[in-house]
């Protein structure tokens, strides 16, 4: 909140703040899980291959009373590269929907609709209140059960602009036709 609280003019205060819910973050968590689920698909898969197809994955062959572990070290560098990779795919993207979540700050104010994300680079997009033409509320059924949306605002002459999953979207919608009404 440190952009929208360095920006606000003197007359300007906050109406209301948009908040990334809870599911964003779960979401991000999962990745870590889909990447650790496929790595160790791939590496089971590779060890079934070879000891129940009899297809040489191993360089130097297996023994026959090997464990599981063993297989594993036993297999080719480029499948335990390839397992690694897709670990690694699912960290990336973990941390990049979580760099999004902390540097992403949306709020309404008397006077503007402020939408700043980036951590490097910087994007700000600012609608004023006396612009915004109308707001759409974008709700799936998972999004109705447990409060989270997507808020689409239109501005006259400037387009669309559309948020990322915030919690409780209608409250955000009706702080925008609070900021219009003051």
């Amino acid at each position: 909140m440190l952009y929208i609280q360095q920006s606000l003019g003197p007359d300007e205060e906050l109406v209301h703040v948009g908040h990334f819910h809870w599911m964003y973050t779960i979401g991000a968590f999962l990745n870590i899980l889909w990447g650790l689920g496929l790595c160790i698909f791939v590496l089971v898969a590779s060890v079934l291959v070879e000891t129940r197809l009899g297809v040489p994955l191993s360089p130097g062959g297996i023994p026959k009373d090997a464990g599981w572990l063993d297989l594993v070290r036993g297999l080719h560098p480029g499948i335990k590269i390839l397992s690694f990779f897709l670990f690694v795919m699912g960290l990336m993207r973990f941390a990049s929907m979580m760099i999004q979540k902390v540097t992403t700050e949306i709020a309404i104010t008397n006077t503007r609709l402020v939408y700043k994300r980036g951590l490097v680079a910087r994007y700000v997009g600012e609608m004023s209140i006396d612009r915004i033409e109308g707001v759409n509320v974008l709700q799936g059924v998972l999004g109705r059960i447990l409060n989270y949306g997507r808020v689409m605002v239109r501005g006259m002459g400037v387009g669309e602009v559309v948020l990322p999953p915030i919690e409780d979207p209608v409250a955000f919608r009706k702080a925008i036709d609070k900021a219009r009404s003051i």
